[in-house]
Parts: structure tokens; sequence; C-alpha cells
């Protein structure tokens, strides 16, 4: 078997124009999902039931179901139940965004719940309101130490991006079915496809790396 260049050479422009959505695609549905994220692990936290309950029951379904699933759902699965025409890119958009709330919502949750307690005594002893002490006291320090988990969760969607192609989303991988398909030299394709999966995800995964180093140092520092 021999490896034909050409036919990589000719496919690579197309291939890079689906990995250019591919990244467009991740970093607004991880921008969407950190937001809800954010919000539904306040309302986890809560200790009012009707607050924490659906809160739980979100993030349950969405981390217990696949993405697949999910995706079907929301583009086929609702719009016959509501009698509305499916819209690829948004359906594509909420379903990501909304598994990824999920996963967020777990990496916040840990993040606020690792803030020692004398650090909420103290504020509320300076003046400050609950409110006031979360905001400008909890949420920083919570925030700094959940950016290494965060910078997984966006590698992993980068990857779970893929499953938009069933709905005909033309990112990465639907621009590489598409391209075996007209070549016929899947072997070809599917490398070029790997590689710049890897090309997008090597950067953040140096990048989480180094965080994790310097969160680290940090503590030592902070334990001395």
């Amino acid at each position: 078997m021999t490896l034909n260049l050409e036919v990589m050479e000719r496919y690579f422009p197309f291939l890079l124009g689906g990995a250019w959505l591919t990244l467009r695609l991740t970093v607004i549905t991880t921008a969407l999902g950190t937001a809800i994220g954010l919000f539904t692990a306040v309302a986890r936290l809560s200790r009012l039931k009707i607050v924490s309950w659906p809160a739980a029951v979100y993030v349950d379904f969405f981390r217990g179901t696949p993405l697949l699933a999910q995706i079907a759902l929301i583009h086929w699965g609702l719009p016959q139940l509501f009698g509305y025409k499916p819209n690829m890119v948004v359906d594509a958009i909420a379903a990501l965004s909304i598994n990824c709330g999920a996963y967020v919502t777990e990496i916040f949750r840990a993040g606020i719940q690792s803030i020692e307690r004398g650090q909420t005594e103290a504020a509320l002893s300076l003046g400050m309101t609950p409110v006031q002490a979360f905001r400008y006291v909890i949420l920083p320090q919570a925030f700094r130490r959940v950016l290494p988990p965060l910078g997984n969760e966006f590698i992993a969607m980068l990857k779970d991006s893929s499953m938009v192609a069933i709905i005909s989303m033309e990112e990465l991988m639907f621009r590489g079915m598409i391209s075996a398909g007209r070549s016929f030299r899947p072997f070809e394709i599917y490398i070029l496809v790997a590689l710049l999966y890897l090309a997008m995800t090597l950067p953040f995964t140096r990048l989480v790396a180094w965080m994790e180093i310097r969160l680290k140092r940090e503590h030592r520092r902070e334990g001395r």
C-alpha cells in the first residue's frame, strides 16, 4: 500500500475549513457552557430544594446520557414535539453548550466547595453581604482553581464536537466523511483529519499542563 500524498494535498484546504468551524464551534459552546455551569453550580449549592433539585436533575440527565442522543433529541425530537423547523447551527450549539454546562457545573461546584469556610466568615465579619462575599472573595479564588479542569473540558468539547456530523454540520469530521467518499482514499483522509484534531488539541493540552504546574506552586507557597 502506498500513501497518496496528492489526495491529501487536494483535500487539505477543504478539511482546514472544517477545522476552523470546529474551533469556532468549540469556543462558542465552551463559553456558553461555562456561563450555564457557573449559574447551575450556584443553584446546586443552594439550600433551597426548589432551586437545587432542578439543577441536580439537569446535571444527572446530561452527564448520564450520550451526547449523540442529546444532539438527535434536540435536532429531530424537539421539532416533532413543538412543530417547528430545525436549525442545524442553532441545534448544534445548543446541544454542545447544554452538555458542556452539565460538566462545568460539577467543576465549579467542586471549586467553590474547595474554598475554606473561614474565607466567607472573614468577609462577613468585615461587613460584606453573603452575595458580596461570594462575588468578591469566593468566586475569584474558585475560578483560579478550576482553570485547569476548564481547559480539559475545552479539549474534550473540541473532540466531542465531531458528533454534530450526524446532523450534517460541516465541521472537520463531516468534511472528512465527504472527502473519504469522494476520493475513495479513507486512510489518507482520516489520518489528515486526526492530525488536524491533534494540531488543535496539543497547544491547549500543553497550556493546561502549564496551568496545573503553576497552580501547584501557588498552593505550596500558600501552605508555607
